[in-house]
């Protein structure tokens, strides 16, 4: 029996998987942030989209564990490209916010993927969202503009760039998540290789026309190795929890990792989030907990 056959049977493996793809994509902002000194933010969406598909296709040569699942088709053609080109919008966008964003906000502003992602399954895929998701999306959506508005001009509050900036990227990554559970039929190891070097490829064309600097070799690996963990292990643990799940359902799961990221900006970058963060990172808790009490 192979980890798809026990994922299909075992109830509560699902969340189980998609709890450790919101822990692997944790580390994620904080250690952007630290590279995005040293690397352009295209190049570096390039970079970790290439480390993930790279990383995914030498696990999927030498283990063996998905030749029984069948291989992405023509049919799904329309879905793959519109996975790659979302997969390139919306890290820009998110490296481009961190350029001006504490990364343990930015952590915490991911959640509103969630939020995204429940609305376009509802809007466009008839997936069922309950009244506690509806709930937890109102609390998400509320944390988010409270972490997104700045507040130290009271006569006139108003949305920082960089906060839009990163909800934009949970936008595009909202609807790339239900792209990639029309394909969650098909092999997860190949969808993740095919996001990772589409994505990844596109992302180099882009940074290379933009004249951005190439990063040094080291810097390049760092990169390479964050995007095979945060990206490439992750997105496989996201689309196998997804089969079970449903891209909404799944997405209140990988609403963890933002809290994540947090811990890991507290404590690499020696972060001290103000008033807001605390009551948001109160309120996002508030939601997790309201879709962890429904069956």
């Amino acid at each position: 029996m192979d980890v798809f056959e026990i994922v299909n049977k075992k109830r509560y493996l699902p969340i189980a998987l998609a709890l450790t793809a919101s822990l692997l994509y944790g580390f994620s902002a904080p250690l952007s942030k630290l590279l995005l000194g040293t690397i352009a933010p295209m190049f570096m969406v390039a970079l970790l989209y290439c480390g993930a598909g790279a990383g995914m296709f030498m696990l999927r040569l030498f283990s063996g564990v998905d030749r029984k699942e069948r291989s992405l088709s023509r049919r799904e053609l329309p879905a793959v490209i519109a996975m790659v080109l979302l997969d390139v919008a919306a890290p820009f966008l998110l490296m481009k916010g961190l350029q001006g964003c504490a990364a343990s906000n930015a952590s915490l502003l991911n959640n509103f993927e969630m939020v995204a992602t429940s609305l376009v399954a509802m809007l466009f895929f008839r997936e069922k969202v309950t009244r506690r998701t509806w709930t937890a999306i109102a609390l998400v959506t509320f944390a988010s503009i409270l972490l997104s508005v700045d507040f130290h001009d009271a006569t006139a509050l108003m949305f920082t760039h960089s906060s839009l900036l990163i909800l934009g990227a949970c936008v595009c990554w909202g609807i790339e998540n239900n792209c990639t559970r029309v394909l969650s039929v098909a092999s997860p190891l190949e969808i993740v290789v095919v996001k990772g070097f589409g994505s990844g490829l596109t992302a180099f064309a882009l940074a290379w026309l933009n004249r951005e600097a190439v990063p040094s070799l080291l810097y390049a690996v760092y990169a390479l190795l964050l995007g095979f963990v945060a990206y490439g292990l992750s997105i496989y643990f996201y689309v196998l929890a997804q089969r079970r799940l449903g891209a909404a359902r799944t997405s209140t799961y990988y609403a963890t990792a933002p809290f994540i990221g947090v811990l890991l900006s507290m404590a690499i970058l020696k972060e001290l989030p103000g008033w807001n963060f605390w009551l948001a990172f109160g309120i996002m808790l508030s939601g997790m907990y309201v879709t962890s009490r429904e069956k």
